[in-house]
């Protein structure tokens, strides 16, 4: 059997080679375009990098002297997006030595139009800081890396070539110079050192395009978007579709309570009031009986379809957000609760609706099993995570892998990157305790 294509290999986009690498290893390498593509990358390497330079240089400057009347602060943070357009221009510089289009990095949509959301989402980009650092690196040692390539391979050997040139132009054809070290002062002499420099133009073509195609790796590193078959966006993308089913569920959860809301039980409350006025007008008898016992079955419908709808997506939560909705429900416990639990603002929707149903379990489970006599929910929100703690004083012996009901809870509290755990000794108390990184919603920054 033949063994199939290794999925790993770059597919070429026409004939002949793909990559500088590819043509290194290729017969009729230095008759090819490839020694002169690599130049071409390596100079304009060299170019843009001093280029970049002077404008990193010129901004931080500026927004030094201009800090003290706290202009500068928006420079400042306006170069560390520096990185960005310098990506932009070293993957369309990538094309002269890998004529594979190096893939963008994907860019997440702002949650709102206008210039602060559009930052805001940048600077939490972690490619944003990755390109910026490929900037400075590109400033600072790279191009000079560039420079010195091309003296070493370009430069040296060419001026070895032209030795019996500069000899009959310069030298009077005496003496010439070479590479301003040696004196050349024979024909001989400087035909064999233009041999020289011929062979070592040949050798500089190869180290050309080896030193541009280790630039080209390390820039294709830090500027272009992880392939598909990656561990890592394989990895980036399971989390993203667990996020994803998440909200989907939980827009499924609200359009369901909405219908309910709107729909029957609107319809339950029309039957409701239709059988009491009928009741109150029908004569006494079997038919006033029995239209106040479907009245009373109508209401008690009513009253189950509200708490139904009460346990799919509390309207308290949507309306008024998690300290409204968790001191609903302690009131709704069996069990006295005290609430303690301040929050800057409205969190992320899911992570208010993790965080409400773990309280509520919590507290089902306290009223059903603990046979305690008081609980507590406190909790805040703390260096970027929302803690929440759920204490009773009662027997304890609690354990959320004996169908409790929690551990669905850790899993849903787990694809937000949170974490859920259970202290229950015998005797008790039982301390149920939630983290959830997030960060409050603001103005300007909305929360979907």
């Amino acid at each position: 059997m033949h063994p199939g294509p290794d999925p790993r290999s770059r597919p070429r986009p026409g004939p002949g080679p793909g990559t500088v690498w590819q043509a290194l290893s290729a017969r009729g390498y230095l008759r090819s375009a490839w020694p002169w593509r690599a130049v071409a990358y390596l100079v304009t390497g060299a170019v843009a990098g001093a280029v970049v330079l002077a404008v990193l240089v010129a901004a931080l400057a500026l927004a030094g002297v201009l800090t003290v009347v706290l202009v500068g602060l928006p420079l400042l943070v306006l170069a560390a997006l520096a990185g960005i357009p310098v990506a932009r221009l070293e993957r369309h510089r990538l094309r002269l030595v890998d004529r594979i289009p190096v893939p963008a990095r994907p860019v997440r949509q702002p949650p709102a139009t206008g210039p602060w959301p559009w930052l805001v989402t940048r600077l939490r980009e972690r490619a944003t800081w990755r390109e910026l650092g490929h900037a400075l690196l590109f400033a600072l040692l790279l191009w000079p890396l560039d420079a010195l390539v091309l003296a070493l391979a370009l430069a040296a050997p060419l001026h070895l070539a032209a030795t019996p040139l500069l000899m009959a132009t310069f030298g009077g054809g005496e003496e010439a110079k070479v590479l301003k070290q040696w004196t050349v002062t024979t024909w001989p002499a400087a035909s064999g050192v233009a041999v020289l420099g011929l062979l070592l133009l040949a050798l500089g073509g190869y180290a050309l395009g080896l030193a541009a195609g280790a630039r080209a790796e390390l820039a294709r590193v830090l500027v272009a978007a992880p392939r598909e078959g990656d561990p890592e966006t394989r990895v980036v993308e399971l989390t993203r579709s667990r996020v994803r089913l998440v909200d989907a569920f939980e827009a499924e959860r609200r359009r369901i309570e909405r219908d309910l809301h709107d729909g029957a039980q609107q319809r339950l409350v029309a039957l409701t009031m239709a059988l009491g006025l009928a009741r109150l007008d029908a004569p006494p008898g079997t038919l006033a009986d029995q239209l106040a016992k479907a009245h009373g079955e109508a209401g008690q419908a009513l009253e189950e379809l509200r708490e139904l709808i009460h346990g799919i997506h509390p309207k308290v939560l949507a309306d008024y957000g998690l300290p409204a909705a968790v001191a609903d429900a302690a009131d709704r416990s069996a069990v006295p609760v005290d609430v303690a639990l301040e929050l800057p603002g409205r969190l992320p929707q899911a992570v208010e609706a993790a965080a409400y149903f773990v309280v509520r379990e919590a507290l089902a489970n306290v009223g059903r099993h603990s046979g305690a006599a008081r609980a507590e929910v406190t909790g805040g929100h703390r260096d970027g995570r929302l803690v929440l703690r759920v204490r009773d004083d009662g027997r304890g012996g609690a354990d959320a892998a004996a169908g409790s009901g929690l551990t669905g809870l850790a899993d849903r509290v787990s694809v937000l990157d949170g974490r859920l755990s259970l202290s229950s000794p015998p005797g008790g108390p039982t301390l149920l305790s939630v983290e959830i990184p997030c960060d409050p919603c603001g103005p300007l920054d909305p929360c979907a």
